[in-house]
């Protein structure tokens, strides 16, 4: 009966990005020798998790709250919008201080093949959102992707007749970055960007 619950676990973690089933079992037997000072805090942080988690309705961001903790902080910069794919592009912005303002969350990107249009993603809540006096720009930070830029490009149009601004993340070379070790496409990106000194 044990033996089954632990290969359940081993499955269950399988599952998880990054973690394959040699990962799972690793992580499982850590946890079983560790099981006060962690199996059951996870146990109980991830129950907790399971029942309070909600999307938030103004972002889209997932936090325990409606509106979220980022909505809500009356630190940020109501001016600026940044639109992000997916709530882990949100968190990867998050942990740089180069950002303040406000995030919008598509849920996706626009994907023919696919099957996935405009009306399947959070569009018409960023409209809404532009269309607010306080809004002064909106920062498209969808990925450098064929459909991550197919999205970007559909965005802007439907924001020129917000009165707001509109620009796009820069592309190109990452500081410290060795050029012999970047693709072409970053290398494209990075001459069509250029700028003068």
């Amino acid at each position: 009966m044990a033996e089954n619950q632990i290969d359940s676990l081993i499955q269950l973690l399988a599952k998880l990005p990054g973690l394959g089933p040699r990962s799972a079992r690793r992580a499982v037997l850590h946890l079983m020798k560790r099981r006060e000072s962690l199996l059951i805090p996870l146990t109980k942080a991830l129950e907790d998790a399971a029942e309070n988690l909600t999307t938030c309705s103004t972002c889209g961001n997932i936090d325990t709250r409606d509106p979220c903790g980022v909505c809500t902080n009356p630190k940020r910069n109501d001016a600026l919008i940044c639109v992000v794919e997916d709530v882990a592009d949100l968190w990867a912005l998050e942990k740089t201080p180069a950002f303040r303002g406000r995030f919008h969350i598509l849920g996706g990107t626009l994907s023919a093949l696919d099957g996935i249009g405009p009306e399947d993603l959070n569009i018409a809540g960023l409209l809404k959102r532009a269309r607010e006096d306080v809004v002064q720009e909106v920062i498209v930070a969808t990925n450098a992707t064929v459909d991550g830029q197919t999205t970007a490009h559909y965005i802007a149009e439907r924001l020129n007749d917000c009165n707001v601004k509109v620009s796009g993340l820069a592309h190109g070379v990452p500081i410290g970055g060795e050029l012999d070790y970047l693709d072409e496409g970053t290398l494209s990106a990075a001459l069509k960007a250029r700028h003068t000194f």
